[in-house]
């Protein structure tokens, strides 16, 4: 198993850095494209990027940091993001923009409802592994829509269309509990799932528990304000 693996990478390298070449040679500025940011070291370290780039980002003052067709090409050798993210399909939340991340950076996984099901849980630990990522953050957002249709569903008493039953059966076991809670009740909902999902995160994976005992890696929770674009941690 180790040996096919080790084979399967050393293909993949060499196979990027051939068309890295290639893209050099047709293009010299390929070859001295800007180096990105200095490598992150720890969980806190990476977290401290992530916050200092969704203050850039609320303030006007993004750095839209290695998103050329250098840096693009600079990356088909191969990947290094530092942190993993599980959020919302929502349009307007888009991880790279919000905390001002550049291409290589943070490994999406995006979902309506942030849900971390197995087909999601074994993408966020091929990461985890794969890479070596020190962080992983549960993004859920205001007025989620997913939050919404379970509520509006456990309301009506009815059903939801199609594949979206999926969706709202996995959020009610969530949703249901904090309807009666004072405040707004998609925002009590969207808290609740975000602490969800970063529960599941470690109670369902051995291999994410395992690394944050070992402190090489830290699970969050972070809430999107859409108004202010604000990503605040809630979990």
């Amino acid at each position: 198993m180790a040996r096919s693996h080790l084979t399967r990478r050393s293909l993949l390298a060499t196979g990027g850095a051939a068309a890295v070449a290639l893209a050099a040679a047709a293009n010299p500025s390929v070859a001295t494209a800007a180096p990105a940011d200095n490598p992150v070291g720890t969980p806190a370290e990476a977290l401290r990027r992530l916050q200092a780039g969704n203050r850039r980002f609320t303030s006007g003052h993004g750095r839209h940091p290695h998103q050329s067709l250098a840096d693009l090409h600079r990356l088909a050798a191969g990947q290094h993001p530092f942190a993993v993210t599980v959020g919302c399909a929502d349009s307007r939340v888009a991880p790279e923009v919000l905390f001002d991340q550049g291409l290589g950076d943070l490994f999406d996984n995006r979902v309506a409802g942030n849900i971390v099901d197995d087909l999601l849980l074994g993408s966020v630990e091929f990461a985890v592994e794969e890479f070596g990522c020190l962080l992983i953050v549960v993004l859920g957002h205001e007025r989620c829509g997913a939050i919404t249709a379970t509520i509006d569903t456990i309301h009506s008493g009815g059903a939801a269309p199609g594949h979206i039953g999926t969706i709202v059966d996995a959020l009610r076991p969530i949703v249901e509990p904090v309807l009666d809670q004072p405040g707004d009740p998609v925002d009590n909902g969207v808290r609740a799932n975000i602490a969800a999902q970063v529960a599941a995160l470690s109670a369902r994976s051995t291999i994410i528990a395992e690394k944050v005992h070992q402190g090489a890696l830290r699970v969050v929770g972070a809430r999107y304000d859409l108004d202010n674009g604000r990503a605040s941690l809630v979990a």
